[in-house]
């Protein structure tokens, strides 16, 4: 039988060491395949080594714990087990009402050998129950509809946005965007009749948009639902979205996949 591995994503290099003695301690039959610092090489790491449990702190640079689950549920190959995800975090007792609410696992800071042992615990079960295993992708999938919302907070909407279209600057009303597209520095403005970049994140650009007009749909692109023709499903299962007099295909992760059950 293969030994099982886990991986350790803490930035704070004396609490990921110590995470790491005490899981070693505590359940010794699980080995340490990796430490990361952040939130790209817990992605990049994970998706790499295949763990079997993955330790994922709240608080990272580059992606935060929850963004690093939500791309991992996104990009996870279809043919292999999700690893079992346990959010370690500082948060205070309000704070954690959301991951109990959403009956994710996690760990508080500083990690005490209690509070781990009880982790270990549930995951020693749910890995011995193959059943449990095939389902933890579909679970955390589950928890981020719940913890990923509630990490933007609702803003002034906007009504027009200044793009920037070769050395011109454009002014687009919002309803008029089909869709926004993440790029790596700048988000792209999808209208009917162009492109245009602005010089935003997404995550900033969230709270601005009515949430009854635009959905996100995946980690990188929030559409107008008044622009959606039909959301189709390949053979895979995988969802994608046909836009109105558009011929390229939006795809759907399976995070926001349920906006699109039968009613």
């Amino acid at each position: 039988m293969n030994r099982l591995r886990a991986l350790i994503a803490e930035d704070e290099p004396i609490l990921a060491f110590t995470l790491q003695q005490t899981l070693q301690r505590l359940w010794p039959e699980m080995q340490v395949c990796g430490v990361v610092d952040n939130g790209v090489s817990a992605v990049q790491e994970t998706l790499a080594q295949r763990p079997d449990v993955l330790f994922l702190d709240i608080k990272m640079p580059g992606k935060t714990g929850i963004e690093a689950a939500q791309e991992l549920a996104e990009d996870w190959p279809e043919q292999s087990p999700f690893p079992l995800v346990v959010f370690v975090t500082a948060y205070d007792e309000y704070a954690l009402q959301a991951f109990e609410q959403a009956a994710a696992d996690y760990v508080l800071k500083p990690v005490s050998d209690a509070r781990l042992g009880k982790t270990i615990e549930r995951l020693r079960a749910r890995l011995r129950q193959h059943a449990e295993r095939d389902a933890a992708l579909e679970r955390i999938v589950g928890q981020l509809r719940t913890l990923v919302p509630a990490q933007s907070q609702p803003g002034e909407r906007l009504s027009i946005i200044r793009a920037a279209v070769g050395n011109q600057i454009r002014l687009i009303p919002v309803a008029e965007v089909h869709y926004f597209e993440a790029t790596d520095k700048y988000v792209n403005v999808v209208t009917g009749d162009g492109e245009s970049l602005i010089r935003t994140s997404l995550k900033e650009l969230l709270p601005q948009l009515d949430g009854s007009q635009f959905w996100q749909v995946h980690r990188g692109t929030v559409v107008n639902v008044q622009c959606i023709q039909a959301a189709v499903r390949d053979e895979s299962g995988k969802l994608s979205l046909r836009l109105r007099g558009r011929d390229a295909m939006l795809p759907v992760s399976r995070v926001y996949a349920h906006l699109f059950r039968q009613m």
